[in-house]
């Protein structure tokens, strides 16, 4: 029974919603105005020299794309709106605290000694995603959503997640879907 909850929470987990969503919107603009957008260039940066795919950042630009056009928005080479997207990817790793029933038996005249220390339970990657929304005429960002979530190695998971979040993140935007 213990097991089969456990397996649960996991399935469940794989399927949350970020773990954070922030919006930001600039005080006294009339989104109703901007009628058309398009992506910025979106360039790896990296510690290292050689530069790096950046994950996600194919999937997020549909699910801006289509919550963007469900708003009546259309993709023009001059936009009323540049859409600006940023990641950070983090590779995390998840660790738990030993107890004594985790020593082992010893039967023995030596002398032995036990200490609690960390364990390493799993591996993973966390994404930051930052879509901004910056008025083409004035340079200015007018509205950014962010989220922060698991990455997912499993592209079509990762698709299904990137949809669902962008779609709560605007939710949040003054210009609701048709």
């Amino acid at each position: 029974m213990k097991a089969s909850l456990y397996l649960l929470a996991l399935a469940l987990a794989s399927c949350a919603a970020p773990a954070t969503q922030i919006t930001y919107q600039q005080p006294s603009v009339t989104f109703t105005g901007y009628k058309t957008y398009n992506f910025m260039d979106v360039q790896a940066r990296t510690e290292g020299t050689a530069p790096t795919y950046i994950t996600g950042v194919p999937e997020i630009k549909e699910a801006v794309k289509q919550e963007l056009e469900r708003r009546g928005y259309r993709q023009s080479s001059t936009p009323d709106l540049w859409v600006n997207i940023g990641v950070v990817t983090q590779d995390k790793v998840q660790t738990r605290q030993t107890n004594i029933r985790d020593a082992p038996r010893y039967i023995g005249q030596r002398n032995y000694h036990w200490q609690s220390e960390e364990v390493v339970v799993n591996r993973y990657s966390e994404g930051t995603a930052s879509i901004e929304l910056v008025d083409a005429a004035r340079n200015e960002r007018v509205w950014e959503g962010t989220l922060t979530s698991i990455i997912s190695s499993n592209s079509d998971k990762r698709a299904k997640r990137i949809d669902k979040a962008t779609a709560e993140l605007f939710a949040k935007y003054p210009v609701p879907a048709q």
